[in-house]
């Protein structure tokens, strides 16, 4: 587990980016957090660590539910606000990481607690909580690879502060 503390959007992006810059085909994310949190700001700085062009037009795909970016890493950027967990498993997101080309992808889930159990148990949890008016508590969990990764991550991001 890692917690950082963000004081504003590029301080959001530049975490995000430095995170996306670790990520490997396949990597999950599920991001978490109330309306409002800076769950499409982390996107967007994710987007950039991907080399996705243009990050700062990356927005949250909430009626077409599944948006694709095509970057050094490909994004899969999904928004399940307006969905329940039974309809998550029917508009085929987990082809991203179980399909044919899951290995070429990385997924950034929104509202990712109306997954339900599709997500896979590699994933990286990012929770997004208002800590000011303007700054954020970010927390991250992780299974396989993501605790040694983030352990040095968190590490940079202390030494920032």
């Amino acid at each position: 587990m890692a917690r950082l503390l963000s004081g504003g959007p590029g301080h959001t992006r530049a975490i995000a980016r430095d995170l996306g810059s670790a990520c490997r085909p396949g990597s999950v994310i599920a991001l978490e957090g109330g309306l409002g949190s800076g769950k499409t700001v982390f996107v967007q700085g994710l987007a950039k660590g991907l080399g996705i062009r243009r990050p700062e037009e990356v927005r949250s795909p909430t009626f077409a539910l599944i948006q694709e970016h095509p970057g050094r890493l490909p994004l899969c950027h999904a928004d399940l606000y307006r969905i329940t967990a039974e309809e998550a498993e029917d508009i085929g997101l987990s082809e991203y990481w179980r399909g044919a080309s899951a290995g070429d992808w990385v997924t950034a889930v929104e509202w990712a607690d109306r997954a339900g159990r599709i997500l896979p148990r590699r994933t990286l949890l990012v929770r997004l909580l208002r800590s000011s008016q303007r700054g954020r508590e970010i927390t991250f969990w992780g299974r396989g690879e993501w605790p040694r990764v983030l352990a040095g991550w968190k590490e940079k991001w202390i030494k920032k502060s």
